[in-house]
């Protein structure tokens, strides 16, 4: 049985142009993540961006649901947000884990990819990577185990919310 991560990169990542950027954190995006990954029971879940300002902004929300009134109120989010985890960088998230890395996109690279059904029969850990923006600045990342096949709709609009894709693999890894 697998064990079985996400991160939600911010930097490096593609902005329009398809040039490096790095994206804002949105509490959105930390509720949503951190609720579709407690719902598949899925931890942890890294938040990944470089800048210190973006650190403090999530460690004061998470201070609310973690350790004030938030968390009392409403103790199903708490549960949620207990997952999270910051890292400056992804080099920083596999340090001191040894994950097997996979990596997402709406447009994935040439080659080889696996279906996220499989991913739950595989041995080991492993750590679903998420790209903000126009998606991961592969190019500038630590090299993946491999990539995981897009979604694929039926409309001509072939760009999904990140969390909208989340809880799309997360689904279909469940069944």
């Amino acid at each position: 049985m697998s064990e079985i991560a996400v991160a939600l990169v911010h930097h490096p990542v593609l902005n329009s142009k398809g040039e490096t950027s790095t994206t804002a954190i949105t509490s959105t995006d930390i509720h949503d993540f951190a609720r579709s990954c407690a719902f598949y029971d899925v931890a942890p879940v890294y938040i990944v961006h470089p800048a210190g300002g973006m650190h403090a902004f999530v460690r004061d929300m998470l201070a609310y649901w973690l350790e004030g009134a938030g968390g009392r109120r409403n103790p199903g989010r708490k549960e949620a947000l207990e997952s999270l985890r910051l890292a400056r960088s992804l080099e920083e998230v596999l340090q001191d884990n040894d994950f097997q890395v996979w990596y997402t996109s709406a447009v994935p690279p040439e080659g080889p990819k696996m279906d996220i059904e499989r991913l739950p029969e595989m041995a080991g850990r492993h750590l679903i990577v998420f790209g903000t923006g126009h998606g991961l600045d592969a190019a500038s990342l630590p090299k993946p185990n491999g990539w995981l096949s897009p979604i694929a709709g039926i409309g001509k609009v072939r760009h999904l919310s990140v969390r909208a894709a989340l809880a799309i693999y997360l689904d279909r890894m469940s069944r």
